[in-house]
């Protein structure tokens, strides 16, 4: 692909920096990624949003890429994650923003709609649909998943453990991670899961090998590498380590929707859709502002760079019908 140019900047967040790269003028379009990605997982949206006529901000998530990395896990609980998107917006000198987050960026995008409704005026979420707040405490739900395998949320909690696994290989379980939830490399029905670990095993066992996915040509995996290289996994895999100081920090809220005007995207493959279906149905409760929902046909998990053209159609349709 061409060269992206975007302009990159540093703004003050409550830990200490946000990275972000910017493209174009007029509403605030705030894009949050997920794990295990950063800003340039975006790349295929700034400049259509651009073109279409918003400021499309791209961030880095805390822990990734250029923004801070605390040392403390529980400083990458959902709160201070949601400070940090309000700290964006108001460094760049608005009042208010859509928030567009996929992966863990949806969790994101929701939690500030629901947290800071004064803040961000409309949502959209890729991949994760919005499930309110509340029921059991996670740790005790990932814990009966999977029978005599572990459930991948579960791997990742103990410090050190998926480091171990990914960091004397980046470029090559990057690789694997990718094509294992993309759409024409993903596991054929009925194959060992990659949301699973065997006892003992690795995440990494359960990865096809092969072609790489579609989307991913060598030079993006290239940028994706270098910058998990360069930054370690810790920071990103810290966010599944807050998932019960969550469920206690946001009990206020349980059960609440998410009231401003929404968006759900989802691929039909990705197991974020299947496994949540139940979710999706419940938007028209959860999410009472919902305007355009859609499940993509024959796509993964990762929406917006395996169908960037239908993504950004869609995004800027529901962008041009939100209320000025």
């Amino acid at each position: 692909m061409a060269r992206l140019v975007v302009a990159h900047r540093l703004v003050p967040s409550p830990a200490g920096r946000v990275h972000l790269v910017e493209q174009g003028t007029g509403p605030l379009v705030l894009l949050v990624h997920g794990f295990p990605e950063f800003w340039y997982s975006w790349r295929r949206q700034l400049p259509v949003l651009a073109a279409a006529g918003h400021r499309a901000v791209a961030v880095d998530v805390r822990g990734y890429g250029r923004s801070s990395k605390p040392g403390a896990v529980a400083a990458y609980r959902m709160l201070d994650l949601i400070e940090d998107q309000v700290a964006v917006v108001r460094a760049l000198g608005e009042r208010t923003a859509v928030i567009v987050g996929h992966d863990w960026g949806a969790s994101i995008a929701a939690a500030c709609g629901l947290v800071r409704p004064d803040v961000f005026r409309a949502v959209g979420l890729l991949g994760v649909p919005y499930s309110p707040p509340g029921g059991e405490r996670p740790s005790e739900v990932f814990a009966r998943m999977g029978g005599e395998e572990e459930f991948y949320t579960a791997y990742f909690q103990e410090p050190g453990r998926a480091e171990a696994e990914i960091e004397p290989d980046v470029r090559g379980w990057l690789a694997g991670f990718y094509a294992a939830l993309s759409a024409g490399t993903m596991p054929p029905l009925g194959a060992p899961s990659p949301h699973f670990v065997s006892r003992g095993g690795t995440l990494r066992d359960r990865f096809p090998t092969g072609r790489p996915p579609a989307w991913l040509g060598d030079d993006d995996l290239d940028v994706y590498a270098a910058e998990f290289e360069r930054t370690g996994m810790t920071g990103a895999l810290n966010r599944y380590r807050n998932m019960d100081r969550d469920w206690e920090d946001l009990a206020a809220f349980n059960g609440l929707p998410v009231t401003q005007p929404s968006l759900f995207l989802g691929g039909a493959l990705d197991a974020s859709t299947t496994w949540m279906a139940g979710a999706i149905a419940a938007h028209p409760v959860t999410l009472p502002g919902l305007i355009s929902s859609h499940i993509l046909d024959g796509c993964g998990h990762w929406v917006q760079q395996e169908r960037p053209e239908e993504v950004n159609e869609i995004l800027t349709g529901w962008l041009a019908s939100l209320p000025a």
